[in-house]
């Protein structure tokens, strides 16, 4: 049966995401690409292209497939003039750099006989100077048709000289990126099917840029329903960092929100005392040294702010695009990269994990944090966190506790740095993450008498007459499951 219009899909709980950079994910040796790319292994730049396509990242999907990723999240593909694609061009043309259309039916087509999910980058407020639309203005001024479709102020625009601010709306007053006009009826109703048309191409959903720019009333509820009237299951997700309540609670906009408060008490806890402070200063979510009484608080919080069903449908990550690397904000801790992967594959939602992350890729913010995929230097790869990773997803996958389950705390107290807590579905999964220095061991009064089987990690359980004795190894964790 079809997911009810309020209700976020189903499957978006069992999914783990694996979020794509196209520029910089993998180059095929199929589609004929121009000279001039930077050389893959060298470090990014902020305008160079290494010339990633779209059939490089299908001849790497049985390799994502065997990580135990079912679902891709892409960066913007539409045709742009820029290696992030966030300045569209054309929305209904794939980027001739990355395939171009015929390439994408070729993505869609490789990823459903591997039922993996699609969600592309919607970037919905602002074009770019070479939009159509935009473009004709620079052209013919006052007497373009399409004038309304954006906010000018005065002619002729002054779209290239950043001596001085762009005589137009523009996101961020940057000169490239002018706004749209979404109070014009042409406008939302371009965007709207946008919207439709890639669901009809075989998407599963959208990511939305920077949706609470989009001020117009009533633009993101007719997004959600003629999105979902093309697909009853697709999965709509806004870019918020802070909380979203208003925005996932009422369902009538978005299903869930790229979870950035999660990720900095994820972060927080699982690096503590190693935070690489110069790095994690200049990230737009909040990171501080907290312990176990603080990291359950602000998890705590998320449960109550969120009705579950939104919960069970935010995108639960740990890097992106737009924050530096994890391994570099952790000082390059690995076993606080894995503590944090743990984290984020044992909470309700759906784990996402930025391309790369999964081998301990580092660089700092932009465009460190957007490196090539260094397929051809697989020595390099930090195998302990790739190993990890893929147990915890193949944990992830066989305990329908983890993506279904109640949530509830079992053990945080103030100065502690061990956090346990429990998982319950139809089974009960034990789960016990120790960010400090030294083996942790605690009493949990819990039924007694009960069997448990470890599942995951480095730790011993015992039986007591009212409960159960855990030890878990320092910086580590462990996971159980009662029998």
């Amino acid at each position: 049966m079809p997911t009810p219009a309020d209700q976020p899909p189903a499957w978006v709980a069992d999914a783990v995401f694996y979020q794509i950079f196209p520029d910089r994910f993998s180059r095929s040796h199929r589609i004929l690409q121009p000279k001039n790319l930077e050389a893959w292994d060298t470090p990014p730049t902020v305008h160079g292209y290494k010339g990633g396509d779209l059939l490089g990242i299908v001849d790497r999907l049985d390799w994502l497939a065997d990580l135990g990723v079912n679902a891709i999240y892409l960066n913007p593909i539409f045709r742009s003039a820029s290696n992030h694609r966030y300045h569209t061009h054309d929305y209904y043309r794939v980027d001739p750099l990355l395939g171009g259309n015929v390439a994408f039916e070729e993505f869609v087509r490789a990823c459903r006989s591997r039922d993996m999910r699609i969600v592309l980058d919607g970037v919905f407020n602002h074009a770019s100077r070479g939009f159509l639309q935009f473009n004709d203005i620079l052209e013919s001024g006052s007497l373009s048709p399409w004038r309304d479709w954006f906010t000018i102020h005065s002619y002729p625009l002054n779209a290239y000289d950043e001596r001085h601010p762009p005589n137009y709306d523009a996101w961020w007053g940057l000169h490239a990126l002018p706004k749209f006009n979404t109070a014009n009826p042409q406008v939302r109703e371009y965007l709207m099917r946008v919207g439709e048309h890639w669901i009809e191409q075989g998407i599963d959903g959208w990511r939305l840029d920077v949706p609470l720019e989009i001020h117009t009333e009533g633009f993101w509820e007719e997004f959600r329903r003629r999105v979902r009237d093309q697909n009853p299951d697709a999965y709509i997700v806004g870019e918020i960092w802070h909380e979203a309540a208003d925005w996932i609670s009422r369902g009538d906009r978005f299903d869930g929100v790229m979870n950035y408060l999660l990720t900095g008490a994820v972060v927080s806890f699982a690096g503590v005392k190693r935070i690489n402070w110069p790095v994690a200063d200049g990230l737009d979510y909040s990171v501080r040294d907290i312990d176990a009484a603080g990291y359950a608080a602000a998890v705590a919080h998320l449960l109550e702010m969120y009705p579950e069903s939104a919960t069970k449908a935010n995108l639960n990550l740990l890097g992106s695009h737009d924050t530096a690397r994890l391994l570099t904000i952790l000082g390059d801790d690995t076993d606080g990269v894995i503590l944090a992967m743990l984290m984020i594959m044992t909470f309700p939602g759906a784990p996402c994990i930025y391309y790369g992350d999964e081998i301990g890729l580092t660089g700092g913010h932009d465009p460190e944090c957007r490196a090539a995929f260094p397929w051809e230097h697989e020595s390099e790869w930090n195998s302990r966190i790739l190993d990890a990773v893929r147990s915890l997803i193949a944990l992830r996958q066989s305990e329908p506790a983890l993506r279904h389950g109640s949530y509830e705390t079992l053990h945080a107290t103030k100065g502690s740095l061990l956090h346990v807590f429990t998982r319950i579905d139809e089974r009960q999964l034990l789960v016990a993450v120790n960010a400090g220095d030294r083996v942790a061991t605690q009493h949990i009064p819990l039924l007694a008498g009960e069997r448990w089987t470890r599942l995951w990690g480095d730790g011993a359980l015992a039986a007591a007459a009212d409960g159960v004795n855990i030890s878990v190894a320092a910086r580590s964790g462990a996971v159980w499951r009662k029998s």
